[in-house]
């Protein structure tokens, strides 16, 4: 399977760590993505880019100054616009025990302890490529259903208006059936939570 992106499909990956050598060990195993890697160097750089792109996935130290990653994992879980990204915890082996638990708890979708296997992380990130296009293709397919939605209630439209100007014996009737598929149009439209 090629981890390559269909044009417009390339997802940004956010690394968020405090040391450098980390972020250049994350982008050596991360580069071969084929997708943007984004740094952020504290929990306020990495909020700072998540309101300025969407990231398919965000890579969070759990040991920072300042905002640490758990904060940061709060801050983003808390906001509409980032609620849904998923996040996967990166803490050294000298970490609490109850790190992973805590991680979970603000909303981690993983948590992985350095050193880590490069091959384990990349087939973790990919699979969260993976998510976030076909979130991407479901989100075309659902606008592409809301046009032809549309289309077809505007045809509908024209015809109920073809038939008042024509004074046909059938009018009533097709009235009716007419009705009746505005009405299925709506139900469709409030089943999938389209305006």
């Amino acid at each position: 399977m090629s981890t390559e992106a269909p044009p417009g499909e390339r997802a940004s990956i956010l690394l968020v760590d405090d040391m450098e050598d980390n972020l250049v060990a994350l982008e050596a195993v991360l580069g071969s993505l084929n997708e943007p890697l984004v740094r952020a160097r504290s929990g306020e750089e990495a909020m700072k880019a998540l309101l300025r792109r969407k990231f398919a996935v965000v890579l969070l130290d759990v040991r920072m100054p300042g905002m640490d990653g758990f904060e940061t994992a709060s801050n983003i879980k808390r906001l509409d616009q980032t609620k849904d990204v998923p996040i996967i915890f990166l803490t050294g082996t000298d970490g609490d025990d109850g790190y992973a638990f805590r991680g979970y708890a603000t909303g981690a979708a993983d948590f992985l302890t350095k050193p880590f296997d490069p091959w384990v992380l990349r087939a973790k990130v990919n699979v969260f490529l993976e998510l976030h296009r076909k979130n991407r293709q479901l989100e075309r397919m659902l606008a592409d259903e809301q046009k032809q939605l549309d289309l077809i209630a505007g045809r509908l439209g024209a015809i109920e208006d073809e038939l008042a100007r024509g004074g046909l014996a059938e009018v009533p009737e097709l009235r009716h059936q007419m009705a009746r598929l505005e009405d299925a149009l709506r139900a469709l439209r409030r089943a999938r939570s389209l305006p």
